[in-house]
């Protein structure tokens, strides 16, 4: 077995390759598309360059056949991620994983790293990131890590230790809402001051301004460090969503024209993607353009939920949902809600999505490996609540 640094257009593609020969017989597998793994590695697109570095490499069997992949790296710019490893794919062979595996350790240890933590994304950790622990049977959601039940004894027999849970929430949107998120909306919905509103395309830049104002004043008490959104932030978040976005399914809500909370939704583009063979390439963009037009995807994904602090508490969150579920089952195009992963140390937004009615979906982890074998490993300590991460992530990229 040979493990070959990738570095040229054959290496790119034999990684790219491997995958779609680790999961051929898999039905509910979808690829992530290549040009977004390759832009994690593009110094001039991945901003975590500046500071860090990151390796790639491909296993080889004596006869050329491949038999895995997998990524260092070190994270300059932040620290608690200080270093680790992703793109982790491999055949049933413990021997290939564990070769992968001290490939990787090598590396990080020659950069005076002390752990590698995995599966882990050199960028922010809405897209590839985790393992799957529990639940093999569902396919991924945009951006979202898939691997088969074997690579979990590979990690944990390894060495590596759970450092914290991930996890993915799922409702049936057809459902009513339970009587507690409507008793209070209902209250608001009948005074005149309160209204709630959808996205009107031709008045994006007025919502685009209105979502920055609930963000800066949802999340400017709540995020240690927090750093408020520019308008220039906004607009490139809106940019970048607006490819994909349903204005259906994002929603705002106003006290006397002002604007109080907002529930931001998209068509979760993966049962589109699942039909592009993982490359965006011009036959690519012209299948993706034809199911955005028939509206194939039928799961809508949960992005980012915050109100006014000033706001909280009087019904507001109940007031979003209701209308949300009057434009949902007007036609039942929609018929669930898949919410991106929450860290089990964060019990308190756990508690928010379960009383929503939401049930546990997956099940992932993010490992930790300290290469000091008699350091005391400790779990991710529990956080104060964070509303949603995923705002802070497109925010973090726009910059």
């Amino acid at each position: 077995m040979t493990l070959v640094e990738v570095n040229d257009k054959k290496t790119v593609k034999d990684f790219h390759h491997l995958p779609f020969l680790i999961y051929k017989d898999d039905p509910n597998w979808i690829p992530h598309l290549k040009q977004d793994i390759e832009k994690v590695f593009d110094p001039s697109k991945n901003k975590k360059w500046r500071k860090g570095k990151a390796i790639r490499w491909v296993a080889y069997g004596d006869s050329g056949k491949l038999l895995g992949r997998i990524a260092a790296f070190e994270d300059g710019s932040n620290k608690e991620y200080r270093s680790g490893i992703g793109f982790f794919e491999c055949i049933n062979d413990q021997s290939v994983a564990f070769a992968l595996f001290d490939k990787a350790k090598t590396w990080l240890k020659a950069e005076g790293m002390e752990r590698m933590d995995g599966p882990i994304n050199f960028g922010e950790n809405h897209q590839f990131w985790g393992l799957i622990t529990e639940n093999f049977d569902e396919p991924p959601y945009y951006g979202q890590n898939y691997n088969p039940d074997y690579y979990v004894p590979f990690f944990e027999d390894y060495g590596f230790q759970v450092y914290y849970k991930q996890l993915i929430f799922f409702r049936d949107i057809t459902r009513k809402l339970e009587d507690k998120f409507t008793i209070r909306a209902r209250r608001l919905m009948e005074d005149s001051n309160y209204s709630v509103c959808h996205v009107d395309l031709k008045q994006i830049e007025k919502f685009t301004e209105d979502f920055r104002t609930i963000y800066n004043r949802a999340w400017a008490n709540r995020e240690k460090g927090f750093t408020a959104m520019s308008s220039v932030q906004a607009k490139a978040i809106m940019s970048s969503l607006k490819p994909i976005m349903d204005p259906e399914l994002m929603y705002f809500a106003y006290y006397k024209d002002q604007p109080i909370g907002m529930y931001i939704q998209l068509p979760e583009i993966n049962q589109i993607f699942k039909h592009v063979n993982g490359n965006l390439n011009l036959w690519g963009k012209l299948k993706f353009l034809y199911h955005k037009k028939r509206r194939t995807a039928r799961r809508c994904f949960g992005m980012v939920f915050g109100v006014d602090p000033e706001f909280q508490g009087k019904g507001v969150e109940g007031m979003l949902f209701k209308y949300m579920e009057s434009i949902v089952h007007r036609d039942y195009h929609y018929k669930d809600l898949v919410i991106t992963w929450i860290g089990d140390f964060n019990p308190k937004m756990i508690a928010i999505v379960e009383n929503l009615g939401a049930t546990k979906l997956r099940e992932m982890a993010t490992y930790r490996y300290l290469f000091d074998r008699e350091a005391e490993f400790k779990r991710k300590p529990i956080a104060n609540i964070r509303p949603s991460g995923e705002l802070e992530k497109l925010k973090k990229n726009s910059e």
